[in-house]
């Protein structure tokens, strides 16, 4: 089981290998989808069958989205990779908050955009990854 950053960061790393050679990740967040954390929370276990956990790389080509084991943390399966120059438009609604970051992403196929919760420990890969995918810095 992944429980260091740097293992889950390099397991990512290894995935995008497989799939791309020549590509090399510059920032990974883990992510969960759904809800306020705060909220899920409050609902109990029964609100946790409700998120879905990813880790989220901008590559020197894309923005690239692995499912992540709830039980491992490991990178499971390629859920979308888009281009970068697209995916900056596909963005908004950057919150960088002490406890738990948000943003929205608008996943190909989905018909509202994807709110995407980043937890404190991931902050600092927050940090690189919004100005890596948007061009433009993280509001403090």
């Amino acid at each position: 089981m992944a429980i260091r950053k740097s293992t889950m960061q390099e397991q990512v790393a290894q995935a995008i290998a497989e799939i791309n050679p020549g590509d090399r990740p510059i920032a990974t967040i883990h992510v969960q989808t759904g809800p306020s954390p705060w909220l899920i929370a409050a609902i109990g276990a029964m609100g946790t069958l409700f998120v879905k956990y990813y880790f989220v790389t901008v590559t020197e080509q894309a923005v690239v989205f692995h499912k992540a084991s709830r039980m491992s943390a490991r990178p499971k399966e390629l859920v979308a990779a888009i281009p970068r120059q697209e995916a900056a438009r596909l963005i908004s609604e950057v919150h960088r908050n002490t406890m738990w970051s948000s943003l929205k992403f608008q996943l190909p196929g989905q018909e509202k955009p994807t709110r995407l919760n980043v937890a404190r420990y991931w902050r600092n890969e927050l940090d690189q990854w919004v100005p890596a995918a948007t061009g433009m810095p993280v509001a403090q």
